[in-house]
């Protein structure tokens, strides 16, 4: 059955909007299936630039369908917010946003309890973008959430419905400390928003079914990369869903026995944002270098990323973990001025070596990258828009290659659509 997967491989950030938007354009439906607002997916179209953070990457092509799925949590303000600044640039949108009524609402309150938590943890903070999006995802699994489904109750009982919340995070607000919020103002904001989006919620599995069995071509976007993913990554220093193949299908309502590809996006060198274990993380000079290079300033909050080189220990981790088909590389044109280039092809644990990622963040805490240094190509890899490999930059590629055991089918050399190599 025709679903390709696109997940990140590392701590987010890898350049999965680009490689969704360019797989976009031979899709028929594109699905987010996790996460919400706390994502930052930017596409470069012509020198026009897209910031998406809870509609899918795939809405800059006329043809393709876009799906907000279940295993989201999606605070109904941004949402109707981002819709109204897609139509500003020309988008028409009617008829292609779809949005799944079992997805969980991300509520005011729990935006101010996210920012309270992180401020009142300071230097122990996990790091969050401070979108609410843990805390919904506690009610969520303590039962006591507010499904998007709910906004088609008549408006009396959603309004009811919202004040009550809003009592009761107040008290719980208050009792952390925190600033409570106006109920009826903040009621109100909410309905404006629901008014907005009401038309577009639906089962969104029924519309996925129905397109499997017409063998349309369905993309399931990634937010986020595997090693933030709540059972497999650098846990507590995780997001609050499952950002692995795994929370695909169980987010978009598909079987698994529907995915075709599995496309895993590497960046060609490693960042991550906010607090946890990073091994190749480059405190010194050349992580200042790649931070200014690839400008890796976050999307969604603009705080510096930390900088380091490859992970194929991490990487082959991955791999194995979603079972991915085949890689596509981002970001190769950052490393174009190197001398040299550092790979992490191992870790070394006191008298252990390790070829995988421990899942223990302890341990990870005390593992030492073990590195391969090969040398730099020292030419432009997209020069006058002509996206090209030198063939050091392309014996690079094919060694990430070798380290992950997946062949790399994409490569790409810049932020615009068509700065992409595709490789046999």
């Amino acid at each position: 059955m025709p679903v390709t997967l696109v997940v990140g491989g590392q701590w987010g950030d890898e350049g999965k909007a680009k490689i969704i938007d360019y797989l976009a354009r031979d899709s028929d439906y594109v699905v987010r299936y996790a996460g919400g607002a706390n994502a930052g997916h930017t596409v470069v179209v012509d020198g026009a630039r897209f910031a998406f953070h809870l509609v899918p990457s795939g809405i800059l092509y006329p043809h393709a369908t876009c799906v907000l799925g279940g295993g989201m949590v999606i605070d109904p303000i941004a949402l109707a917010n981002e819709i109204d600044g897609v139509k500003k640039k020309g988008i028409d949108v009617d008829g292609r946003i779809f949005v799944s009524d079992q997805a969980h609402v991300v509520f005011p309150y729990h935006i101010e309890m996210d920012a309270g938590t992180e401020t009142r943890l300071g230097s122990s903070s996990i790091g969050t973008t401070r979108r609410g999006i843990a805390p919904a995802y506690v009610d969520k699994v303590g039962r006591k959430g507010v499904r998007m489904g709910d906004l088609l109750r008549p408006r009396a009982e959603v309004e009811q419905l919202f004040s009550k919340k809003f009592r009761e995070k107040n008290k719980e607000l208050k009792s952390l400390g925190l600033e409570t919020l106006p109920v009826q103002e903040s009621v109100e904001r909410l309905l404006r928003a629901r008014k907005k989006i009401q038309p577009l919620i639906t089962d969104t599995r029924v519309i996925l079914w129905s397109a499997l069995e017409q063998k349309r071509k369905i993309l399931c976007e990634g937010a986020q990369g595997t090693l933030l993913d709540v059972d497999h990554g650098t846990y507590p220093y995780v997001t609050s869903s499952s950002s692995s193949a795994g929370g695909a299908v169980a987010g978009a309502g598909l079987p698994p026995s529907s995915l075709e590809r599995v496309i895993g996006i590497f960046k060609a060198y490693c960042t991550r944002v906010g607090n946890g274990p990073f091994p190749t993380e480059d405190k010194r000079r050349m992580g200042d270098k790649l931070r200014e290079l690839g400008g890796e300033y976050g999307t969604t909050t603009g705080r510096p990323r930390r900088c380091g080189w490859f992970d194929a220990v991490a990487a082959r981790t991955v791999v194995k973990l979603n079972g991915i088909t085949e890689v596509a590389i981002t970001k190769l044109d950052v490393l174009d001025s190197f001398d040299e280039i550092k790979i992490c092809t191992s870790y070394r644990c006191g008298r252990r070596r390790l070829d995988y990622f421990p899942t223990n963040v302890r341990s990870l805490e005390r593992c030492k990258p073990e590195y391969e240094v090969v040398k730099g190509w020292k030419k432009k890899t997209n020069s006058g828009g002509k996206p090209r490999l030198p063939r050091k930059a392309a014996a690079y590629v094919r060694y990430l290659e070798k380290l992950m055991g997946c062949r790399v089918h994409l490569v790409s050399l810049g932020p615009d659509r068509k700065a992409m190599v595709k490789l046999s």
